[in-house]
């Protein structure tokens, strides 16, 4: 591997301080900044709401593994199941890691190395998660995490129309023609400024959430404290997953959000009641997540601290308004219902948790990724084979729309 190819902290920081130095002259810094060179091109596979995968290996053990690309991540991160095949020694620090449903202490394994196409990166401190629940959600095993660890020494694009991702030593960088500047603030995530409004118009800071499978989220607390939302809304329970299990929020319609200068309509919208503040409140609102954020081919730049979004074929792509007050894991070869929420369309069609999901629709392929695209028909009448006790049950799911 070429020594040229493994950029040092160091060498980023210089590369910040000179773009510090000359940010107001754009003429200097096309004098001052190299070509930023590609250093790594590869494929992504795309998940239910938008989560990126990529494939990568860690140090010099030969076993390809599953790693989501996150914004959201402030850090880079090995399930803790994997981190145990591979035999690897993990070590008790005294930091803490907040998720949506957990604070839990963080166990490193140090000086590792992960190793993309064409590109290695040294002196990788991961910490390890349990991802189990991760792997159930998506139907395929979560080996870990990459975020700010990785994505603050390069400029990463992501093309979702292709579904590659190229990344660059940092440098000067020409953009594509008709996108747009957004200039995050950062800790080790990205906030970006956006405008909401629904009952009234609201300008606040949210983070830029590549690893969330959802178009926006705000906390209880943000969105009671701002009486943004119209109580004309009805919001409907449900469940999301993330570090340390489940948690209950509510799912409803915000009017529009601004993000640059493009407006986005109705927007299906999460409300998390952050026990953890994970959300940082009073500082930031919530997030921004990739169900959205997919609608952009994106260059993400920590280095020079910018992003550029180009509108992509998939920018008028309808968003999912579905509801049926269930969730579906895929555990040990079988896609099982849970989470049956109260007067959901699950339960009045007759649904019990612990039913296996045998067909939908006269697909039996078996396929969480599959399932779930099919129940994102919002007022659609299915014909749903369940295995119950062993025994196929037939039911009819009407699904419904949130408002």
């Amino acid at each position: 591997m070429s020594p040229r190819l493994l950029l040092s902290f160091t060498s980023l920081l210089c590369f910040l301080a000179a773009h510090e130095a000359c940010a107001q002259s754009q003429s200097r810094q096309v004098t001052e900044f190299p070509e930023a060179e590609l250093v790594s091109h590869f494929p992504f596979q795309q998940l239910s709401g938008g989560i990126l995968i990529v494939r990568a290996t860690v140090d010099d053990f030969s076993d390809s593994l599953n790693f989501i690309m996150d914004t959201g991540s402030g850090g880079i991160s090995l399930d803790s199941t994997t981190a145990d095949r591979l035999h690897l020694v993990t070590v008790l620090s005294e930091k803490t890691v907040k998720g949506i449903a957990a604070i839990k202490p963080v166990r490193y394994i140090y000086n590792q190395k992960l190793n993309l196409p064409g590109l290695s990166v040294r002196n990788l401190d991961f910490h390890t998660n349990d991802y189990e629940i991760l792997s159930e959600v998506y139907g395929m095993k979560i080996d870990g995490i990459i975020g700010y660890d990785f994505l603050r020494q390069f400029v990463l694009e992501i093309n979702y129309d292709s579904l590659t991702m190229n990344v660059y030593r940092p440098g000067k960088i020409k953009y594509p023609e008709g996108g747009f500047f957004m200039r995050p603030d950062f800790s080790t995530l990205p906030m970006v400024h956006m405008t909401i409004r629904d009952d009234h118009r609201l300008d606040g800071l949210f983070y830029f959430d590549t690893g969330a499978g959802l178009c926006f989220l705000m906390s209880k607390e943000y969105s009671t404290d701002s009486a943004v939302l119209s109580r004309h809304h009805k919001p409907v329970q449900t469940e999301a997953e993330g570090l340390g299990g489940k948690a209950v929020m509510s799912l409803t319609i915000m009017k529009t959000l601004h993000l640059g200068p493009y407006v986005f309509h109705d927007i299906p919208s999460y409300i998390l009641d952050d026990e953890y503040n994970v959300t940082n409140y009073p500082s930031v609102g919530g997030l921004v997540g990739n169900d959205l954020l997919r609608r952009f081919n994106i260059f993400i730049n920590y280095p020079f601290r910018e992003f550029y979004l180009v509108p992509n074929t998939h920018f008028r792509d309808y968003f999912d308004y579905s509801y049926t007050g269930m969730s579906i894991y895929y555990i040990e070869g079988k896609v099982l219902i849970s989470d049956i929420q109260k007067d959901s369309p699950a339960q009045e069609a007759g649904l019990k948790e612990g039913d296996e999901l045998f067909a939908v629709d006269n697909n039996f392929s078996h396929n969480i990724q599959v399932y779930k695209n099919l129940l994102q028909n919002a007022g659609a009448h299915l014909k749903i084979i369940v295995l119950r006790n062993g025994s196929p049950v037939m039911i009819n799911l009407k699904i419904k729309k949130i408002s």
